[in-house]
């Protein structure tokens, strides 16, 4: 087990950014397709072809999962990531021709300090996102990198910078679960001003930092610490939770809404207006059927828990960007955690 969503069989991960931009986007490829659904909580989503993935519509699995920065430039890195698959024959055939599934969703990134000059006159180049899903899509792998990488590059949350984030897990029946998420939140992953984080209580070893929870917590633990307060709030965390059971798109529906608890685990607030927080939900298919209502329970239960933490590990694992004002980082504000 390497803590990461590629656990999941079946499952890899790709990484793209534009440092100088300060933006990326994350492809993960289900080798063999798979059956998805979503839940968005957020009340201001970006998506591609989200609503395919509700339980009443057609198709039926999907080949990749896109999580990009960029807003609505950012929706062309799965048009890059499907030529990708297109190329390797990955997809549904009609008419003699590949035509692969790649969904997507956005977080909000453009004004993080990075030179986003295609939104400028005159345009010297078109937004780099089409470029940034094709080549993350041909190096992804079962190893990829957390914190400031592919979709994370340009992610911040209230007061530290956000990430890349990935773990995963085992249920008792024997199934894998997987996270992987961009935090970009508009609200603090820490309880008060640090170090602990609000995922504190479900971490595995020291996978981020290894402080737990504070004996106590500080009185001003719940006072409201959210991005906007002096600027244009620039939110949403997007995820995906991945398994090698065999569901239906009603079943991943159900997986989608029980992971989203995860981020109600690691973040406060969450789900806001100005949030577009979106889970997708995989399912491989690979170990056997897991739609029992009670496997099903504790599939969705360990998918919380694994988002909450890959929450977590996405900030823990962050370094700020280079640019006048970046928000810091975890490590550098709270040193290296339990050693």
């Amino acid at each position: 087990m390497r803590n990461l969503i590629t656990d999941v069989p079946g499952v890899l991960v790709g990484n793209a950014q534009d440092m100088r931009a300060a933006t990326g986007a994350t492809v993960a490829i289900f080798d063999q397709g798979a059956v998805a659904s979503i839940a968005t909580l957020g009340g201001a989503p970006g998506d591609r072809m989200g609503t395919s993935l509700e339980p009443e519509m057609v198709g039926q699995a999907i080949d990749a999962v896109v999580l990009s920065g960029g807003s609505v430039y950012g929706l062309d890195a799965a048009g890059g990531a499907s030529a990708v698959l297109c190329q390797r024959g990955q997809g549904r055939t009609f008419g003699g021709l590949a035509i692969p599934v790649a969904v997507q969703a956005i977080l909000f990134d453009l004004i993080n300090g990075g030179e986003k000059d295609w939104m400028r006159e005159p345009v010297k180049h078109e937004p780099p996102y089409w470029a940034l899903g094709r080549d993350a899509a041909l190096v992804a792998a079962q190893e990829f990198a957390l914190g400031t990488a592919g979709a994370g590059v340009g992610a911040t949350t209230a007061g530290l910078k956000g990430g890349l984030g990935s773990t995963s897990a085992r249920t008792s029946q024997g199934f894998t679960v997987g996270a992987l998420v961009a935090v970009n939140a508009v609200g603090s992953a820490m309880i008060g001003n640090g170090p602990h984080f609000w995922a504190g209580a479900y971490e595995q070893g020291n996978e981020f930092g290894g402080l737990g929870w504070p004996a106590r917590l500080p009185e001003d633990a719940l006072k409201l610490r959210f991005k906007g307060q002096a600027l244009p709030a620039t939110a949403t965390t997007i995820a995906l939770v991945a398994t090698d059971a065999a569901l239906t798109k009603a079943e991943c529906k159900r997986l989608a809404i029980m992971a989203n608890d995860g981020l109600s685990k690691s973040l406060r607030p969450v789900h806001a207006p100005n949030d577009g927080d979106t889970v997708f939900a995989a399912a491989t298919g690979r170990a056997g059927p897991g739609g029992d209502p009670r496997v099903l329970m504790e599939l969705g239960t360990v998918a919380a828990d694994c988002l909450a933490r890959a929450v977590a590990r996405g900030v823990y694992e962050a370094t700020a960007l280079p640019f006048p004002n970046a928000v810091p980082d975890w490590k550098t504000k709270f040193g290296g955690g339990r050693q």
